[in-house]
C-alpha cells in the first residue's frame, strides 16, 4: 500500500478545497518531508483526511457516544455526539469530503472518498448520513454499494485494518508506544503486511509440512526395513551353493536347448529343401510329358 493524493475540503481548520499530491513534482522525488505549521494550519486534518477517506473512521475521534455538540438553536436529535466523525465538517459548511489515492496491494491504483454535508446543502440544516466510494482509478468502475462494503473493499486492497494502519503507517501522537507494547506476533504480522514479506511465512510454513510428511515417510521406511529379518550366516551360505548349482545347471540346459534349437532348425531346413526337390522334380516330370507329346509334330516337321 502506498498513500499517493490526499484531497478534501470544507474539513476543520481548511475552508475550501486542498490537496496533496504525494506522486507529483517536488515532493515524488523526496524520500522524507515534514508537515509544518502553527497550531490551526490543519496538519492534523490532512491525516484525519486520509483516515476519513479510507477507514470512515480518526485516531483522536475513537471514542464511542460523547457529549451533544451543536449550536443552541439546534434540537437535540440534530446535534452530533463529541465522537461523530461528521462533526470534521468545518463550522458553517453544508458539505465537505475527503478523498485518498492509493496504490493497493495488487499494484492498482485506486480512490476512496468520503463525503459528508447538511440538509439542503445548508450550514443550519441537519446532519445527513456520511457516504462512501471507492473507484478503480484506471477503469473508473465502482467497487461497493453500501459504506460496509466499500470500507471492506478498501480494507482488502490495503492489507491493512484500521488499528493496524494507525499502529503501523499512521502513529498518532502519544500512540507511538502501541506499536511497541504490542505482542510479538501482530508485530510481525503488521510488519509483514508492510513491507509485503509474507510469502516468506506461507514458504516456511510449507516447508515445515513438507519437511513433516518427509519424515512421516522416513519413519515408515525405517519401520519396514526393522520388520525384514536377516538369514543366519549358515543359512546363507547354503543358500549361496545351492544358487551355484542351479546356475551350472541351468547353464547346462541352456546348452542342451541350444543344441536343440540347432537340431531343429536343420530339420526345418531340410524339409524345405526336400519340397524344393519335389516341386522341381513335378516340374521335369511335367517337361518330359510335354516332351513326348510334341514328339509327332516334331516328325512331320
Amino acid at each position: 500500500m502506498k498513500v499517493l493524493a490526499i484531497r478534501g475540503s470544507n474539513l476543520t481548520s481548511f475552508a475550501g478545497d486542498f490537496a496533496l499530491e504525494l506522486d507529483q513534482p517536488p515532493l515524488d522525488r523526496l524520500g522524507l518531508f515534514a508537515i509544518t505549521g502553527a497550531t490551526g494550519a490543519g496538519k492534523s486534518t490532512l491525516l484525519d483526511a486520509l483516515c476519513l477517506a479510507l477507514f470512515d473512521r480518526t485516531p483522536r475521534l475513537g471514542g464511542r457516544g460523547g457529549a451533544p455538540v451543536g449550536r443552541a438553536d439546534e434540537d437535540e436529535d440534530a446535534r452530533l455526539s463529541a465522537y461523530d466523525v461528521r462533526g470534521m465538517l468545518r463550522r458553517g459548511a453544508g458539505e465537505g469530503y475527503a478523498e485518498v489515492d492509493f496504490l493497493g496491494k495488487d499494484g492498482r491504483r485506486y480512490r476512496a472518498r468520503w463525503s459528508v454535508w447538511r440538509a439542503r446543502n445548508r450550514a443550519e440544516g441537519r446532519f445527513r448520513p456520511q457516504e462512501m466510494q471507492l473507484m478503480d482509478v484506471v477503469t473508473g468502475q465502482l467497487t461497493g454499494r453500501t459504506k460496509g462494503e466499500v470500507l471492506a473493499a478498501i480494507q482488502e486492497r490495503l492489507g491493512l485494518s484500521f488499528d493496524q494502519f494507525r499502529r503501523s503507517a499512521l502513529l498518532a501522537q502519544g500512540e507511538f508506544a502501541a506499536f511497541l507494547k504490542a505482542d510479538a506476533s501482530e508485530r510481525a504480522e503488521l510488519l509483514e503486511r508492510m513491507t509485503g514479506t509474507e510469502v516468506y511465512s506461507r514458504l516456511s510454513m510449507a516447508a515445515h509440512e513438507k519437511n513433516k510428511a518427509e519424515q512421516e515417510s522416513l519413519a515408515k521406511r525405517a519401520q519396514g526395513l526393522a520388520a525384514i529379518a536377516l538369514m543366519p550366516e549358515a543359512e546363507r551360505a547354503a543358500a549361496a551353493a545351492a544358487l551355484g548349482e542351479e546356475s551350472r545347471a541351468r547353464q547346462t540346459v541352456e546348452a542342451l536347448l541350444k543344441d536343440a534349437e540347432g537340431a531343429a532348425a536343420w530339420h526345418v531346413a531340410r524339409a524345405g529343401l526336400r519340397e524344393a526337390e519335389q516341386a522341381a522334380e513335378a516340374k521335369a516330370q511335367a517337361a518330359r510329358t510335354a516332351l513326348e507329346e510334341a514328339a509327332p509334330r516334331a516328325a512331320r516337321m
